[in-house]
């Protein structure tokens, strides 16, 4: 799907690291959250509170889980989940255009 149909966003964007990510919170019809954004060419550490599948719709990163010691590549069409409580470093390679699935 290329894009979420009868949606509601919140104005304000989620700025972390100084600009080198953003994005903004999508509420789905039936409540579900979901946040759409853009992360620049940086190396950068998140943390997750709830379950997350990151989904790359363009570029290119390498990420590293917690408790894993070797990166995997991500590219276009690929996603990658994170466990909640948890957190992953991303070495973005090309600008990550990506869809955060929560829960």
């Amino acid at each position: 799907m290329s894009q979420f149909d009868n949606v509601s966003v919140v104005k304000k964007a989620n700025v972390y690291f100084d600009g080198k990510c953003v994005s903004h919170t999508v509420v789905l019809p039936d409540g579900t959250r979901k946040s759409v954004g853009v992360i620049l060419p940086a190396k950068l550490l998140f943390s997750t509170g709830a379950p997350e599948v990151m989904e790359l719709i363009d570029g290119q990163c390498k990420v590293t889980l917690a408790g894993e010691t070797e990166a995997k590549t991500y590219g276009a069409g690929q996603s990658f989940n994170v466990p909640g409580e948890s957190s992953f470093q991303i070495e973005v390679l090309e600008t990550v255009h990506y869809v955060c699935h929560f829960g």
